[in-house]
């Protein structure tokens, strides 16, 4: 997993409310193998005028510059649907860093963390105006600053909290995954497993 500290980006804004993860790669391409990235998937049918055909235009991830892009902005209950993590991977793979919306789905919302992908819930409202303001602006940049658990909008917005589960964090800043987390204890463990053997010696019959 790639460390995340702190990814400063021009945003591309994603339309659709409920936006699941068949949208976000057909399960077809789930077969395909992963080490050949799955960032060519993303999005694969809703960016294209039919199922295989030619990219569309006025699709936003397909607008010039756009590609350059690490963060998209999304919008209500993005990642609903089933539970498949190549959706995450698709974006993360695209070099997706950090999404911004109002909700998304809690399977998707923690399989963006297992896999480094920052997600930052902002209110409905301001994503809206972050919208509107991206369309008369659309150089505009935003700052997701993981390490001091901030995101710095352009403009008038401010800068509001990021908040994520502070285990999740620390993985996300040190780029290590859950197993990777629990390998950095391994001294602390291997030493509580000797003094418990030592003081109940039965365990070890």
């Amino acid at each position: 997993m790639r460390a995340f500290t702190k990814e400063t980006s021009g945003v591309v804004a994603i339309p659709g409310v409920n936006c699941d993860t068949d949208q976000i790669i057909p399960g077809r391409f789930l077969k395909a193998d992963r080490a050949q990235g799955y960032g060519q998937f993303l999005f694969h049918d809703i960016r294209r005028r039919d199922a295989d055909g030619e990219l569309d235009p006025r699709f936003p991830l397909n607008k010039p510059g756009a590609d350059q892009a690490t963060i998209l902005l999304v919008e209500d209950n993005f990642g609903c649907g089933s539970s498949r993590e190549g959706a995450v991977y698709a974006l993360v793979d695209h070099g997706i860093r950090a999404l911004i919306g109002p909700s998304f789905g809690d399977i998707f919302y923690n399989n963006a963390l297992k896999n480094g992908l920052v997600p930052v819930r902002l209110p409905v409202e301001l994503c809206d105006a972050l919208e509107d303001h991206l369309t008369r602006f659309p150089e505009a940049q935003v700052t997701v600053d993981l390490e001091a658990e901030r995101i710095v909008l352009p403009g008038n917005f401010g800068t509001h909290p990021v908040q994520i589960d502070p285990f999740a964090r620390e993985g996300i800043l040190r780029g290590l995954d859950e197993i990777e987390m629990t390998l950095t204890y391994k001294e602390q463990i291997q030493a509580f497993e000797s003094a418990r053997i030592a003081s109940h010696p039965w365990l070890g019959r």
